[in-house]
């Protein structure tokens, strides 16, 4: 249950070294990592109203965006030497609420808010995508502060970012765009709760071996 993050080292690596030459022009201007964080923030609050909307497509390429900046934040603040505990607690209570306005936009479609698409049950599964969300974070925030490092799990957030943005690019087609958002929605409920399973045995299992040990 130790499975760890599909898009961790060499993909992750690929797209850092994509984004470097950013990474160095933000380092020279001084740029505070905090305000890619908080724009991230911004362009997830906008991706949710892109989604309250409808307007899938734009919102899938906006979630890119906030997706970048979350990237950049942090490989910002090593190449500047601006690490920071705040920095890094800001980081992940933003990125937090920037889920909880996808969420809530998608919520918003699928009530009927600004079309016909009302789907009782589509909302239940958006609710339990949002709390497999937040309890994937969470899982990890207590076990480490039980001393229990847990990355483990399918589902972590660079993960469940590409496949909003998968499902969500051809989410506008007329034919079959909102069989593909539900289904990703269905995924992602199904997907993050396994994670949060995977935590808890993962947690278990070394909480477990510690007092063996200890």
């Amino acid at each position: 249950m130790g499975t760890s993050s599909l898009f961790e080292g060499r993909a992750k690596g690929i797209f850092v070294g994509l984004l470097s030459p950013l990474i160095a022009f933000l380092s020279r201007l001084g740029v505070n990592p905090n305000v890619l964080s908080i724009a991230g923030l911004f362009l997830n609050a906008a991706a949710g109203a892109a989604y309250g909307n409808g307007s899938f497509f734009s919102a899938a390429l906006i979630v890119a965006a906030a997706g970048t900046c979350d990237v950049l934040d942090g490989q910002l603040a090593r190449a500047s030497g601006k690490v920071s505990a705040f920095g890094a607690f800001l980081d992940s209570t933003l990125d937090r609420i920037g889920e909880v306005f996808l969420f809530l936009g998608l919520a918003w479609y699928f009530s009927g808010g600004p079309s016909q698409s009302q789907s009782p049950l589509t909302i239940i599964l958006i609710i339990l995508a949002m709390e497999g969300s937040l309890m994937v974070s969470y899982t990890r925030a207590r076990a480490e502060g039980l001393g229990v490092t847990c990355n483990a799990g399918l589902m972590r957030r660079p993960e469940r970012m590409v496949l909003l943005i998968a499902g969500s690019l051809p989410g506008s087609l007329p034919e079959t765009g909102l069989s593909i958002i539900k289904i990703t929605i269905f995924l992602l409920a199904v997907l993050s709760n396994i994670t949060v399973v995977q935590r808890i045995y993962h947690t278990r299992a070394r909480i477990l071996n510690q007092s063996k040990t200890g």
